[in-house]
């Protein structure tokens, strides 16, 4: 499961910088700039609210799930015969 935070993108089209979003939500610029970048693992609800509020939109605009993508099946590796290993090999 994947969990993209698309912050950037709800800012571009407000047209508002990292510090004055900072400002007005109540966290630092350094907080709001990892989650711009998506490397936050967690957010609180308290500061999602305050984010959809001051850009006027909703959580979903701002985070966005992705699927994992199932990992490919590797065929089996064919077992050669007994005779064809050579002479004292285990």
């Amino acid at each position: 499961m994947a969990i993209i935070l698309r912050l950037d993108r709800v800012m571009a089209d407000r047209k508002i910088s990292l510090k004055e979003l900072a400002v007005k939500v109540g966290i630092t610029n350094v907080n709001l700039s990892n989650m711009k970048t998506g490397k936050v693992k967690a957010i609180r609800f308290s500061t999602l609210d305050a984010i959809c509020k001051e850009l006027h939109c909703q959580p979903g605009d701002i985070l966005e799930y992705i699927e994992d993508e199932p990992a490919p099946a590797f065929p089996a590796v064919p077992k050669l015969p007994e005779n064809s290993y050579p002479k004292g090999t285990p």
